[in-house]
């Protein structure tokens, strides 16, 4: 690793100071600790420093101690030594960090890293002209599968070409970085073979599996539990009328295959646009929320919610069981709205922004 130091005194700022929601956050962080273990909230103090400012400074260093009654020096120590805290001014709207070991480096990392230096700076850790670009190589950023990859800010690019890479860092030096999906960008679904699933593609493959395993939740046909799988035991000479016991008969065997092959050919099917129990949309307004603030929400539900005619925290504040449903439905998501719980997140965000989220979630809003 090489030796770590802070930025040059001529770009650092005199002062610092949280802002008044990350200030809430920090006392929320501190409050995590017993009483006199405060200084353990070090890395994530800084951790919300560097998202506020987009580095971390000196002058950060050295208040975040004194709030938490911390020589100087340990601040230091823990700011130089973690790779993650970037100590010299990076990008305003992107910091580029390319992976660079040996299975992204095996499948092209040179040739993203030359992109870097063409469209951003020839060497790691300058910005580019605008000071709106950055870029450094990193160790392994654990999508080995998807390389090779980068991430910018919280959110990592995978499968990525020298071509595509250059589309990104151009929508986001034009500030449309948000449009851009993250995970994999050529079409792959996470980490699934690029071809698309050899084995185990339907829940029934799944299920089938889980029976030959024996394993305790095997799953329950009609709401039984089913055997752990003998396979493993060793033979007795057990009466024959037992192992004819043990063995399913044609008739089950016959209606389950038909109870799989219909369910694989049932479609799900989307509720209806016209449905009465649709929430209601309306014109986009001149101010838009960022629905993306709400956890659960990213570019592309945002997109699909916009379409829908849903653009503020205030409506889907207002959403009942039936709007939830019909949303849940359109999404597919399962169930998943209010596990998220997004009708408190939006009426937290509507009522009070960020400082109210942060009052009542204890965190930041993603």
């Amino acid at each position: 690793m090489s030796v770590r130091r802070l930025a040059d005194a001529s770009v650092q700022p005199a002062a610092f100071a949280f802002n008044e929601a990350n200030a809430a956050a920090a006392r929320t962080w501190i409050a995590k600790y017993p009483k006199g273990r405060e200084q353990s909230a070090i890395i994530p103090l800084l951790m919300i420093a560097q998202e506020q400012e987009g580095w971390v400074t000196k002058a950060a260093i050295e208040t975040i101690c004194d709030m938490l009654d911390m020589p100087r020096i340990r601040g230091l120590e823990v700011a130089t030594f973690y790779t993650q805290f970037q100590l010299k001014p990076v990008g305003t709207r992107a910091h580029v960090q390319v992976c660079g070991t040996t299975p992204c480096m095996l499948r092209g990392s040179e040739k993203l890293m030359d992109v870097c230096r063409s469209k951003i700076h020839h060497d790691q850790f300058h910005t580019n002209e605008a000071g709106t670009l950055s870029w450094e190589e990193v160790e392994c950023l654990g999508a080995c599968v998807n390389a090779p990859m980068v991430m910018i800010f919280k959110d990592t690019y995978e499968d990525l070409t020298p071509e595509r890479l250059e589309e990104i860092i151009d929508q986001f030096e034009s500030g449309r970085g948000a449009e851009v999906p993250a995970g994999p960008q050529n079409g792959r679904t996470v980490s699934a073979p690029q071809a698309g699933l050899t084995s185990l593609a339907t829940e029934d493959a799944v299920l089938m599996a889980k029976r030959a395993a024996g394993t305790q939740d095997a799953g329950k046909a009609g709401g039984g539990e089913v055997p752990p799988s003998n396979a493993a035991k060793p033979k007795t000479d057990a009466p024959e009328t037992s192992a004819a016991l043990a063995t399913p008969s044609p008739q089950k065997a016959t209606s389950g295959a038909e109870a799989a092959a219909a369910k694989k050919t049932a479609k799900v099917e989307k509720p209806s646009l016209d449905d009465p129990t649709r929430p209601a949309g309306i014109d986009k307004p001149a101010t838009v929320d960022d629905l993306k603030m709400i956890s659960g929400v990213g570019p592309k539900i945002e997109g699909t919610l916009h379409s829908l005619g849903i653009y503020t925290f205030a409506q889907i504040a207002l959403w009942n069981d039936e709007h939830r449903a019909w949303v849940d439905g359109y999404l597919n998501f399962k169930g998943r709205i209010d596990r998220d719980e997004w009708v408190k997140q939006a009426e937290t965000l509507h009522k009070g922004g960020v400082e109210e989220y942060v009052r009542v979630f204890g965190k930041k809003p993603v």
